[in-house]
C-alpha cells in the first residue's frame, strides 16, 4: 500500500524514508478537530504522505476544507463515499482506527514538518536513482546530462514549505525600519554599485535583473563591470561569480590587483616593483584574498555550464549571490547556425538564470562597428540590436490585404501581418508583427541585384546568402541573395498555377538560363554531384544513369539546375535540402552593386520566430529585442577626441531601464590603473 517508487540506491533494500505513526497522528488530529486542517494546509502536500490510502483521506480533507466544509469523521466519510475511494482507503474501519489512536491536534504543527523531511529524503533519493540513468544516456552530451542531474538536486532542494500568515503589525515594523534606513542613506531597494548617481538612477541593481553593458572596444567595458564586482563584493560581501571568456583569470586578478593597490598593470606584468611599492600590494592580495569574488575563465562557456556553476557557488556559499559577471556575450558558445537568433536565445536563458537564482546577472556587449561611421559616436540603443535598418521608403507588404506599405509608415504599430521565410521549408509564411521603430539616422548603402531589386540599408543589416545571413558589409559583388518567388496575394486567383507557370515560360521565351527574365536557380549547384558521391556513394556516371541520361561528365552542372531536375536529383540522392530547394519560394539573384548613398533616418521591424521579413521583394533579417531589464552604454570622448575638455571623463548612458527613469551619469576614469571612481558626492536622498 506504499507509494511506489524505485529506490535502488545501494542494493540493500532498505525501507525509504518515512514516519507512518506521524502521517496517522495527523489525519487523525484532522478528524478530531476542525480548525486543524488550515495549520497544515499550506505547508503539507498530499505527496508528502508515504502510505497511499493516506494521500487520499488527506486529499479528500483539503477537497472539503476548500469548499468549507467541515473535516470531522462523518464528513469524509461521505465524500469518499461519493467519490468511490472508501473502499480503497480500507473502509470505514481505516477512519475510526486514526481517531482512536488520536489524543489531539496539538502537535499536527511539528508533525507536519517531521512528514515533510522524510518526503524530501524520498525525493533525494529518487533524484539519485533518475541520475544513475541520466549516466547512461550515451547518446546525450555530458554537459546536458551534468545539467539535468543539477536541476533534480536543486528541484529538491527548492521544495520549501510556504511561510504562511504574518501578522501585518510585523510587516509594518520590517517595512518602517526599511524605509527609515534608506531616508538616512543607508540603504536601497536593490544591490548598490558604488557609483553614487547609478544608485540614485537605478535604486540599486533588482535581483532576477539582466543587465547589459554596451561599448566599442577600449571604452573600458571589463574594468568597469570588475568595479562593480569588486564593490559588492567587498563592501556587502556578497559572493560575485565572473565568467570571463576573452581574459585569463590571471589577467583579470592583475587588473583587480593594479586598481587596489595603485599600481600599473604594466608593473606588475614586467615584475618591476619599487621597494615602495611592496607594502601596498601585500595590504592589495591581503585585501582581495578576503573579497568573495570567483572566477572561471573557460573559453566558450555555454549558459548551462554557467547555471551549474552558479548553483554551485550559491549552495557553497549557503547564500545569495550578490552578481554574475559575464564578458563577453558575443563569445559565448550556442548550439544554432544562425548567431543573431542564437545570441537572442542566450539572453532570453540569462534572463530565466537571474530569475532563477535571484540575482542580477551583467552580461557585456560589443557594439558593432556602425557606431564609428557615425559623426556623433556616442552609442545609442538601436546599436545594441542584432540587426541593421533599412530606408523608410522600404516596402513592407501586409499579407492580409496584399497592399505595400512604407517601412516608415508602420512605426509604433504592432500585430499585424507581414511575409516571412521558413529557413526549414524554404516556404513563404504569415509573421505577426510585434514593433515597428524608427533607429535613428544612421549611414546607408543601396544594394542592387541583376534582376533589378534594390534597396537601401545600413551596413550591418542582414541578408540571406547561399552561405547563411550575411552583413551588408560582408557582401560581396555576384553573391546570390534570397528572393522570393512571388508574393502571396490576399485577392482570389484568377489563374491556375500551371497558366502562371505557362505564362512565365513564355515571357521568358522558353528559357530558363541566367539573365532571362525568368529562372530558377539552386543555391548549390554542384549540390547534386557532392551529395552523390559523400553522402551516399554514388558516381557522376551512376548519378545520371539513374536519371536515364547519359554521361556528360560535369558539364551538366556548370549551368543552373531547372526546378524539376533539382527535384528529381532530391529523389536520387536521398537530399530532404535539395528537394527543399525544388519546391521552395525563393529563387537566388545575383549582387551587382553596393554604394555608399549618404545618411538618413532608417527603420526595422521585430518578428517572433522566424525573424525576417519581406521588403522590396527581399528577404531580410529583422530585429532581436532585447530581453535586459537594463542596458548600460559607456562612452569616452577622449578615445575620438584626445584635446576633449572632458579628458577622464567617462560617460554611463542608461538607455534602457525597464522598471525606472533613463538617462546618462558621469564618472572620473583613471586610465593608468583602469579603474572608474565617483565623479559626485554621495547623494543620501536616494
Amino acid at each position: 500500500m506504499a507509494e511506489e517508487l524505485s529506490f535502488q540506491g545501494d542494493g540493500s533494500n532498505r525501507v525509504p524514508p518515512q514516519n507512518i505513526e506521524a502521517e496517522e497522528a495527523i489525519l487523525g488530529g484532522i478528524l478530531l478537530d476542525p480548525e486543524a486542517i488550515g495549520r497544515v494546509s499550506d505547508r503539507l502536500v498530499p505527496e508528502a504522505f508515504y502510505i497511499s490510502p493516506h494521500k487520499t483521506i488527506y486529499q479528500a480533507a483539503l477537497r472539503l476544507h476548500t469548499q468549507q466544509k467541515p473535516t470531522d469523521l462523518l464528513s469524509i466519510t461521505s465524500w469518499l463515499t461519493d467519490n468511490d475511494q472508501l473502499t480503497q482507503i480500507g473502509g470505514r474501519n481505516k477512519l475510526a482506527t486514526l481517531v482512536d489512536r488520536t489524543v489531539s491536534a496539538v502537535n499536527i504543527d511539528a508533525l507536519a514538518g517531521l512528514v515533510m523531511e522524510k518526503y524530501l529524503r524520498r525525493q533525494l533519493i529518487k533524484a539519485g536513482n533518475e541520475i544513475v540513468h541520466l549516466g547512461f544516456e550515451t547518446e546525450t552530451e555530458l554537459p546536458i546530462v551534468l545539467d539535468n542531474a543539477e536541476q533534480k538536486v536543486f528541484n529538491v532542494t527548492q521544495q520549501k514549505t510556504q511561510s504562511g500568515l504574518v501578522h501585518i503589525g510585523d510587516t509594518l515594523t520590517n517595512t518602517f525600519q526599511d524605509i527609515e534606513t534608506r531616508h538616512q542613506g543607508i540603504a536601497l531597494p536593490g544591490i548598490p554599485c558604488g557609483f553614487y548617481d547609478l544608485d540614485a538612477m537605478t535604486s540599486g541593481f533588482q535581483r532576477s535583473d539582466l543587465i547589459i553593458v554596451a561599448a566599442r572596444p577600449s571604452m573600458g567595458k571589463t574594468a568597469f563591470c570588475l568595479n562593480l564586482a569588486h564593490n559588492i563584493a567587498a563592501v556587502y560581501q556578497l559572493p560575485v561569480a565572473v565568467f570571463s571568456l576573452e581574459m585569463s583569470k590571471e589577467q583579470l586578478v592583475q587588473r583587480l590587483l593594479a586598481s587596489e593597490a595603485g599600481i600599473e598593470s604594466s608593473y606588475l606584468r614586467s615584475g618591476r616593483i619599487s621597494q615602495t611599492q611592496w607594502e601596498p600590494l601585500m595590504r592589495a592580495i591581503h585585501q582581495l584574498s578576503e573579497t568573495p569574488i570567483f572566477i572561471d575563465d573557460t573559453a566558450n562557456i555555454t549558459v548551462t555550464q554557467i547555471r551549474s556553476q552558479a548553483r554551485r557557488l550559491q549552495a557553497e556559499q549557503n547564500k545569495d549571490l550578490g552578481l554574475i559577471v559575464i564578458d563577453y556575450l558575443q563569445l559565448m558558445e550556442g548550439a544554432g547556425d544562425n548567431r543573431v537568433q542564437e545570441l537572442s536565445r542566450i539572453t532570453r536563458s540569462l534572463k530565466g538564470l537571474a530569475r532563477e537564482l535571484s540575482v542580477p546577472i551583467i552580461a557585456l556587449s560589443q557594439l558593432s562597428r556602425g557606431v564609428e561611421a557615425r559623426t556623433n559616436k556616442r552609442p545609442m540603443l538601436s546599436d545594441l540590436r542584432e540587426s541593421g535598418c533599412l530606408t523608410g521608403d522600404s516596402l513592407v507588404t501586409l499579407a492580409d490585404d496584399g497592399i505595400p506599405v512604407a517601412i516608415k509608415d508602420l512605426v509604433g504599430k504592432s500585430g499585424f501581418a507581414i511575409w516571412a521565410l521558413n529557413e526549414n521549408t524554404m516556404k513563404l509564411e504569415k509573421a505577426i508583427v510585434t514593433n515597428a521603430f524608427s533607429t535613428g539616422i544612421k549611414p546607408v548603402f543601396t544594394l542592387k541585384t541583376r534582376l533589378g531589386r534594390k534597396i537601401r540599408a545600413t551596413a550591418n543589416h542582414q541578408f540571406l546568402t547561399i552561405n547563411g545571413w550575411k552583413r551588408l558589409d560582408e557582401l560581396n559583388l555576384q553573391q546570390h541573395l534570397c528572393l522570393p518567388r512571388y508574393i502571396p496575394s490576399a485577392a482570389k486567383e484568377t489563374m491556375t498555377y500551371a497558366e502562371v507557370a505557362l505564362l512565365g515560360h513564355l515571357i521568358g521565351d522558353g528559357c530558363t538560363l541566367p539573365r532571362h527574365a525568368i529562372q530558377y536557380t539552386t543555391r548549390e549547384i554542384d549540390l547534386a554531384e557532392n551529395v552523390a558521391l559523400q553522402v551516399i556513394g554514388m558516381t557522376t556516371r551512376e548519378l545520371q544513369s539513374s536519371l536515364d541520361m547519359s554521361y556528360c561528365g560535369t558539364t551538366l552542372y556548370k549551368s543552373n539546375l531547372s526546378r524539376d531536375r533539382a527535384f528529381k536529383v532530391g529523389n536520387v540522392v536521398q537530399s530532404p535540402k535539395l528537394i527543399n530547394l525544388a519546391n521552395s519560394d525563393v529563387y537566388w539573384d545575383e549582387i551587382i552593386s553596393i554604394e555608399l548613398d549618404g545618411e538618413e533616418e532608417v527603420f526595422d521591424l521585430t518578428v517572433p520566430h522566424l525573424h525576417n521579413f519581406v521588403a522590396n521583394n527581399i528577404i531580410v533579417h529583422n530585429s532581436i529585442e532585447q530581453d535586459a531589464d537594463i542596458v548600460m552604454m559607456l562612452y569616452r570622448d577622449e578615445y575620438y577626441s584626445p584635446d576633449t575638455p572632458d579628458r577622464g571623463i567617462a560617460e554611463v548612458h542608461l538607455a534602457k531601464h525597464r522598471n525606472g527613469p533613463t538617462g546618462t551619469i558621469k564618472l572620473l576614469f583613471d586610465p593608468q590603473f583602469t579603474k572608474f571612481k565617483n565623479l559626485a558626492k554621495p547623494n543620501n536622498n536616494w
